[in-house]
C-alpha cells in the first residue's frame, strides 16, 4: 500500500481519536459528507486541496498527513 491508498484509513483514524462524526470533519473542512465517507473508504483520491482542507480541519500539518500515509495507515501520528 502508498500513500494513496492509505489517506483514506489515515483520516478515518485521525477523526476517530478527535470525536468527530463525518458530518462534523465535512463540515470544517468545507466538504460534503458523503465525500469524507467515499476518501475514508478508499473510493476516491482527494485533489491537494482536499488534503489541505482536511489537514486544517484535522489540525495536523499536510506535510505530516502524508507522511503518516507513506509510513503508517494505521493512523498513529502523535501530534
Amino acid at each position: 500500500m502508498g500513500p494513496t491508498s492509505n489517506f483514506g484509513p489515515v483520516v478515518r483514524s485521525l477523526r476517530q481519536r478527535q470525536r468527530w462524526s463525518q458530518e462534523r470533519l465535512a463540515e470544517l473542512a468545507d466538504l460534503d459528507r458523503s465525500y469524507i465517507g467515499e476518501i475514508e473508504r478508499g473510493d476516491v483520491t482527494p485533489s491537494l486541496l482536499t488534503a489541505q482542507k482536511l489537514a486544517t480541519a484535522l489540525q495536523t500539518p499536510l506535510s505530516a498527513l502524508i507522511a503518516v500515509c507513506e509510513h503508517d495507515p494505521s493512523g498513529a501520528y502523535r501530534a
